[in-house]
């Protein structure tokens, strides 16, 4: 791979994982978002488990065409012990079977498997970012409950979504804004907690730089959110809010997802602990160009 600057040491972008590797975590986690709402919201749409499951489906494929050899995916299932990536493999045609025998009434009760299963899926989807360890953006602990937190918010906005079209009425109550609107606050948390975690333990100069200029859009989106799903509680007379909240929600977790796998995938380039002379002389001081 040729290395975008002129030393080959500062940091560069990563090329390896594209828009197909993004949309694994998009669609995986709002995916398993969907079923973990289907479970624990009373009330809500059977077509939440196979929706669900197509999300989850959708994103393996994605991740799938991006193998050059895709049969050879199939080693993924080899190294549980040891791979992030494998056990989220183990656990993707449970959940996927689960998810869509859902909408079977004889099988309702399964959409609490459904939601463990989803549970420990996106999990293992967060956890196989953060193993990456040259990569700043990736390897951040705080990292990982950003991605659980935001896949979260996306399958409480699908849900509320589907919710209006299949029940507008139970969609237009109070009690169903509230754990979409304590989903947003906890992002808009996990966000901050991630910015100032980056910039306290140090980046590469174009990782802060492009998170600084871009996080405070989707900081201001989720904000504007936020206060959508809190109008439908002081005003519950139609699902105009709550919807608008839930597209945002939606938006703003895929926004952010494929920053973080696109656009933020600096690797950490390299760092010379002394400066080589050639010939006699003295060492000069360290360098770690781009930080």
């Amino acid at each position: 791979m040729t290395v975008p600057n002129s030393s080959r040491i500062a940091p560069w972008r990563q090329t390896y994982w594209d828009w197909r590797a993004a949309g694994n975590f998009i669609f995986g986690g709002t995916g398993t978002g969907t079923l973990v709402y289907a479970a624990v919201i009373p009330g809500a749409p059977p077509i939440l488990g196979p929706l669900g499951a197509a999300f989850v489906t959708c994103g393996l494929l994605c991740v799938w065409f991006e193998i050059g050899r895709p049969w050879r995916a199939l080693n993924v299932f080899l190294r549980p012990r040891t791979s992030w990536m494998s056990r989220e493999a183990l656990i993707a045609p449970w959940l996927i079977a689960t998810g869509a025998l859902e909408a079977v009434p004889r099988f309702a009760a399964l959409r609490i498997v459904a939601g463990l299963l989803a549970l420990a899926y996106l999990y293992c989807q967060a956890r196989m970012l953060n193993a990456a360890r040259g990569l700043p953006a990736w390897r951040h602990p705080r990292a990982v409950p950003l991605m659980v937190v935001t896949g979260l918010t996306e399958g409480a906005g699908v849900g509320v979504l589907v919710g209006s079209l299949a029940a507008p009425a139970i969609a237009a109550a109070t009690w169903v804004a509230w754990p979409l609107a304590g989903l947003l606050a906890l992002r808009i948390v996990a966000v901050s907690a991630y910015r100032r975690g980056l910039s306290r333990d140090g980046a590469p100069q174009n990782l802060l730089r492009d998170l600084s200029r871009d996080a405070p859009k989707r900081l201001v989106v989720d904000a504007c959110a936020l206060l959508a799903a809190l109008a439908q509680v002081a005003w519950p007379r139609g699902s105009v809010p709550i919807d608008v909240a839930a597209l945002l929600a939606v938006a703003v977790g895929w926004w952010w997802k494929h920053a973080i796998v696109v656009r933020l995938s600096y690797n950490q380039g390299f760092a010379l602990p002394l400066t080589p002379v050639r010939g006699v002389g003295v060492s000069g001081p360290g360098a770690r160009p781009g930080w």
